[in-house]
């Protein structure tokens, strides 16, 4: 039975007549249905937005986290709004696989059904209801035509009151009212209240919103209040060692699904309490009792100057799921979830697995002394009857809580070498499709309690988003690095007279591939050399970089000057349109004369070392960028290269950092040169880069081209 809740709600009663047509509907929905929760959303007209509009049956606070709901979330309401249909979520298992935001929150065994209210022309709201437990894996029929029928029956009445311009908003909250006693006799307040003075446990009834309404003497004096500090309070605000969000999860799990919850806490300094939970959809009743086995553990843990076992709250295990968001590549995914997942749900080792043409494959491991011990994994065909391969085709988790219980199921489902006692089987299902297997390993024997499967479950969802984020990276990180490879040059063919080395370092973010490019043009009687560096770090930039190392070649091929190219080169972007920008250093090598004759469009000067070791910034005339001014022109300027200089071309990601200024890094990036520039020409290369990327993550790509006239020609 429901009530108008004693507080008020979001807004006053729809004025639909006067009457509260949302919650007399819904209430009449749970009714016909035997659902224990619901609530009734409203499609806001000005935006793609679903608005909680009523709740009966639970506290809003239940739903905090959904009280406003995209239409492109995915969770069930939205979902059911989106395509029109019924949404069915049989128990907490489903719920993780399938909305794994809803289960990381609200891991307890209940069951939900999502009803769209829409008419012929359009989509007015959603209607879900809950149920405690897991139930079927389909809603029956009877079930399903009494919700659909109401709904349609609702949604006609929204319609109505929308034409008589008496839309219906939202309306108070409907709770639970407290059943009528029954008594086989007038019952005796005075001989009741010496009934629980009599008790030796504690005795503390609690609404729905989990407020104390009444608690004896022995619960009063077991949670160290009077009772007139306690009534009307939560216990977790009120009793300050109590102020912990697992316990008001126990609360919160015993209402969602109608089952007795438990919890044990430490009463300070060396008091063991526990709590029992008996809840129905009036509220919930607590029992409260020593727990003599763990106070007394705690004495002899004191005494021995050993600190009691640690209790690890599902709050706190969910509280580390936010970390999933930093995992970017597969790698980064095992690391994260050994280092912050492990510890905090016991499991040793792990081994992310993920399938190809109908196998097996190992994504990566932690944790394993002997690295075999995960290769029976690898290359298992997905028929074969394994814990790995059933989980990952069924979508359904699997607890083996000690290796009898492993071999009686699955006789070759270990590998001898492993080492463990217990395991998890989590299946990783995104967007609706399995992405691979999360096998949790423990070293000891280990019961997973209901709970504690939720919450496996549940994180193996998240686990799975991560991991579909990161094999997405990683497929496109092999693309531009094979992309990148074949764009550069594969080997340097300098003319005579003339040594190079070149270096390239990808960005230690983003993608890892930019548009920093280098190239030697061996042409005859001159040889050319450009580097460059395209706007951004993604596959567009690399691609047009590409093109313009292809320009390059040809206009050089052709015998164009080097201001001539520049344009050439210019003319080229803007007429790709590609909205990118380009810094280029181009020039024309003459050996025999000791010259080159260089251009430049906004590219960072390039370094000359004399063979006395003297190192100068060459302040070459240039133009703008390429590929914003079709009308820019790009001067040249001729530079000596005696035999045994040294010409270094470089990118701005070898000289600039946050923080630092650029003329500093000139001068430092010079003083480098000065003293390794008469070594090999391949160690120089390597000391320049080594500077530059020393101490400091890479936000940009970088290049480097080494020349040295070493005479002849």
């Amino acid at each position: 039975m429901v009530g108008v809740s004693d507080t008020p709600g979001p807004a006053s009663v729809s004025p639909a007549a006067g009457r509260p047509l949302l919650s007399l509907a819904l209430a009449s929905m749970m009714e016909d249905v035997g659902a224990h929760s619901g609530a009734v959303y409203l499609l806001r007209p000005d935006a793609p937005v679903l608005e909680m509009a009523v709740m009966a049956g639970l506290p809003r606070a239940f739903a905090a986290p959904w009280e406003r709901v995209g239409l492109s979330a995915q969770i069930p309401v939205a979902l059911a709004a989106r395509e029109r249909r019924l949404v069915w979520v049989g128990g907490a298992e489903e719920m993780a696989r399938r909305f794994p935001r809803i289960a990381v929150v609200l891991p307890y065994p209940f069951a939900l059904a999502a009803v769209p209210l829409a008419t012929a022309e359009r989509v007015l709201g959603v209607v879900f209801v809950t149920w405690p437990g897991t139930r079927a894996a389909e809603v029956s029929g009877e079930d399903q035509d009494r919700l659909t029928e109401a709904c349609a029956r609702l949604s006609g009445q929204l319609e109505r009151a929308a034409a008589d311009a008496l839309p219906a908003g939202p309306e108070p909250d409907l709770l639970a009212t407290p059943a009528p006693e029954v008594a086989a006799v007038d019952p005796d307040p005075a001989e009741a209240a010496r009934l629980l003075s009599r008790l030796p446990y504690g005795l503390v009834s609690m609404d729905l919103r989990g407020r104390i309404g009444f608690l004896n003497e022995a619960a009063a004096e077991l949670l160290g209040r009077s009772a007139g500090d306690l009534l009307g309070t939560l216990p977790w605000v009120s009793v300050p060692w109590l102020n912990d969000p697992g316990y008001e999860d126990r609360y919160r799990a015993a209402l969602l699904s109608q089952r007795p919850t438990s919890f044990v806490a430490l009463r300070p300094p060396d008091q063991w309490l526990s709590f029992r939970l008996y809840p129905n959809t009036t509220g919930l009743s607590v029992r409260i009792t020593r727990v003599k086995v763990l106070t007394e553990r705690t004495h002899e843990a004191a005494r021995s100057g050993t600190p009691p076992p640690r209790l690890v709250t599902i709050s706190q295990l969910l509280s580390l799921t936010g970390a999933l968001t930093e995992a970017v590549a597969v790698r980064d995914l095992v690391r994260l979830v050994a280092d912050e997942l492990g510890p905090a749900v016991g499991s040793r080792a792990l081994v992310l697995l993920g399938s190809q043409e109908g196998r097996l494959r190992v994504l990566g491991h932690h944790g394993y002394r002997d690295a075999r011990a995960v290769e029976h994994y690898d290359g298992l065909p997905l028929s074969a009857r394994s814990p790995g391969t059933q989980a990952l085709d069924s979508g359904v988790p699997a607890f083996f809580e000690s290796v009898e219980h492993l071999e009686r199921l699955y006789p070759s489902g270990r590998d001898p070498r492993d080492g463990f006692a217990a395991w998890a089987y989590l299946p990783l299902v995104a967007s609706g499709r399995p992405v691979g297997t999360c096998v949790l390993a423990y070293a000891e024997p280990h019961v997973f309690r209901a709970e504690e499967r939720a919450v496996l479950t549940s994180l193996g969802g998240l686990i799975a988003q991560a991991l579909e984020r990161a094999l997405l990276y990683d497929a496109k990180h092999r693309l531009a690095h094979g992309l990148q490879s074949a764009l550069l040059p594969h080997s340097l063919a300098p003319p005579p007279g003339i040594e190079a080395a070149a270096r390239y370092l990808p960005a230690t973010r983003g993608m890892e591939i930019g548009g920093d490019f280098y190239d030697l043009v061996p042409t005859r009687p001159l040889a050319a050399a450009v580097i460059g560096d395209v706007q951004g770090h993604n596959v567009t930039a690399a691609a047009l970089m590409g093109q313009i190392r292809t320009g390059v070649r040809a206009y050089t091929a052709v015998g164009q000057s080097p201001e001539e190219v520049m344009d050439s080169l210019n003319r080229l972007l803007l007429d790709i349109g590609a909205d990118l920008f380009a810094s280029c250093l181009y020039l024309r090598l003459d050996p025999a004369r000791g010259q080159a004759v260089m251009a430049r469009a906004g590219h960072p000067p390039p370094l000359l070392r004399r063979p006395d070791g003297r190192v100068r910034v060459l302040d070459l005339a240039g133009g703008p960028l390429l590929g914003i001014d079709a009308g820019a022109v790009y001067p040249t300027t001729e530079v000596a290269m005696t035999p045994g200089s040294v010409l270094a071309l470089y990118t701005d990601g070898l000289v600039e950092s946050p923080g630092v200024d650029i003329e500093d890094a000139l001068v430092e990036l010079g003083v480098v040169l000065a003293e390794a520039g008469g070594g090999p020409l391949e160690s120089v290369a390597d000391e320049l880069v080594r500077h530059g990327a020393s101490g400091r993550e890479r936000v940009d790509d970088v290049a480097v081209l080494l020349l040295r006239a070493s005479g002849g020609g």
